[in-house]
């Protein structure tokens, strides 16, 4: 057996030049005195009287041009970084930070005795604390108009560089980066003795590392969005807004995230007037109404249960789009929930107040009505006060395990001109109102999707089955005969002519539907035997 090659290590001295070089001892010590801390703030709420505390407390400022003008207004001394690195900013601001006697000043283990020689020869003062935010990228990308010049002037690079400098080695260094931190940062140093526990250092820290993620993240979706493809890196940042009472099942727990830098989210500009909290599936159930009553401009009214509408109606008054919604599936509707995108009135809280409801979502509520719902200590009362859109371009994503599926909205919807009569047949002006109302809803729908309606109300909705028949099926079992005369919509192609023959049989007088099966010749066939028309819009809407 030939013998082995000897083994490099620690105890060969040839071993050295390519072995990993072991991390400088580290002993942070659990309290760390403050006796310096630079300060460089875009956002100057709270900076005057954060510094003042500090300065009380006899720690030495250092800021930058903007914050110093602060400072100095409010009658607080400061010291200028060019004094402390000995080079003016330039470049109208854009360096001013990025200098190795500031970022050796924080990045030094202070506890390594070659780091504490190395500030010595070269006489880098130690920074203790540093208080920074960045340029407001977010909101000058958002904003209508800005250029792309002004967006990317707006591009941080040494606040990102100063916050994570002093994150890195927070075992000697707190960055605060949050207004909403420095009272209590204060009120530890007052407790402590001008000094900050390890503990706060490392929550600060997380809170560093947070801020540039999102930062950073806001700049690749700035980016990202002006290329038509999907990037190659899907690059967003989240924010809870709130934590939910549970998750699908109470034994889960939950919380709601809103994307950062986006123009509306689900809760935005919405109140919660009164209830219990709001859960998982409340916010699910109201994603999809919210979405449906987005597709009308005169009244309406929807309700909502696990996901899909159980009815849904238009009308002059929001009382009788209610009423109408209500007649498609009473029994559904129980525990159900509500969007309506009228003001509730008196009448109304009555009429709503007497079922039972999870939630109410509508553009807000005259008194009386706010009192008669309010007697109901559960129910759910949301104010819908959002009057943005949402961006056409915003993409949609589905959670998959260890990754997410990415796409294009469902947004725009087929016009009457671009869709094809395909039967003898042809539909009234009041059958036409009827089929693109029908259609409207039945993108909302999860599919297998059959919608019936008549005189702008769905009489029938069959959800989710596994058969495109199953589901015609269950919607005329749910309209009984209020389908006499009525329309009905599919979200795909009917494989076959089984589904429009029961419809058909059941009195429905036009048929909507994407076409693009094989059979579509059996399917019309069937439609043209009947005397019923058929509308082909080219296009589906699965929801799956």
């Amino acid at each position: 057996m030939a013998s082995a090659e000897p083994r490099a290590d620690a105890a060969d001295p040839e071993a050295g030049a390519c072995a990993p070089q072991s991390a400088p001892p580290l002993s942070p010590p659990a309290e760390v005195r403050v006796r310096r801390a630079l300060l460089s703030v875009s956002d100057k709420r709270g900076v005057v009287d954060f510094a003042r505390g500090l300065a009380d407390l006899g720690v030495e400022l250092i800021s930058t041009g903007g914050t110093a003008r602060e400072l100095a207004d409010a009658g607080i001394e400061s010291r200028t970084v060019e004094d402390l690195t000995g080079f003016p900013e330039v470049l109208e601001g854009r360096v001013k930070t990025l200098n190795p006697r500031i970022h050796a000043g924080l990045l030094a283990v202070r506890s390594d005795p070659d780091h504490s020689a190395t500030l010595d020869e070269h006489e880098i003062e130690p920074i203790d604390l540093v208080c920074v935010n960045l340029y407001p990228f977010e909101r000058t990308a958002n904003r209508r108009g800005a250029s792309d010049a002004e967006v990317i002037e707006d591009i941080d690079v040494g606040g990102p560089t100063l916050i994570r400098a002093a994150a890195k080695n927070h075992a000697f260094v707190a960055a605060v980066v949050k207004p909403e931190s420095y009272d209590a940062v204060l009120e530890e140093l007052h407790s402590l003795g001008c000094r900050i526990s390890a503990q706060t250092r490392a929550a600060l820290a997380l809170e560093a590392f947070s801020l540039t993620a999102r930062y950073d993240a806001e700049v690749a979706r700035w980016f990202s969005e002006r290329e038509e493809d999907f990037p190659a890196l899907y690059v967003r940042a989240y924010e809870k807004v709130l934590d939910l009472s549970y998750g699908e099942n109470p034994h889960q727990r939950a919380a709601y995230y809103a994307q950062t830098g986006a123009r509306t989210h689900l809760l935005s500009m919405v109140s919660k007037l009164h209830g219990r909290e709001l859960s998982f599936n409340n916010l699910l159930d109201l994603d999809s109404v919210r979405r449906l009553i987005g597709e009308f401009e005169v009244p309406a009214a929807a309700i909502v249960k696990h996901n899909n509408p159980s009815g849904c109606a238009l009308a002059e008054t929001a009382s009788e789009a209610f009423e109408r919604a209500l007649d498609t599936d009473p029994t559904s509707a129980f525990g159900g929930v509500v969007c309506l995108n009228r003001p509730v009135d008196a009448a109304l809280a009555e009429r709503l107040s007497s079922m039972f409801t999870e939630m109410i979502f509508a553009p807000g509520y005259d008194d009386e009505a706010g009192e008669i719902l309010q007697r109901k200590e559960n129910l759910r009362i949301l104010r819908d006060a959002e009057r943005r859109n949402w961006p056409e371009t915003e993409h949609e994503f589905r959670r998959v395990r260890g990754g997410m599926l990415l796409q294009d909205r469902d947004e725009a919807l087929e016009l009457r001109d671009e869709m094809e009569v395909v039967t003898e047949h042809r539909p009234s002006e009041a059958e036409w109102g009827d089929l693109l109302f029908a259609w409207k809803v039945c993108k909302h729908v999860r599919s297998n999707a059959i919608v019936l309606a008549r005189n702008l109300a769905t009489v029938g909705i069959g959800a989710g089955q596994m058969s495109r028949v199953d589901s015609v099926g269950l919607a005329l079992e749910k309209a009984g005969s209020k389908v006499a005369g009525g329309v009905m919509a599919s979200d795909a192609f009917f494989p076959f002519a089984d589904g429009p023959e029961v419809a058909i049989e059941a009195g429905v007088c036009c048929i909507i539907q994407p076409g693009g099966s094989r059979r579509d010749p059996e399917v019309v066939e069937a439609c043209e035997r009947a005397g019923v028309a058929m509308v082909l819009t080219s296009r589906r809407h699965f929801r799956h």
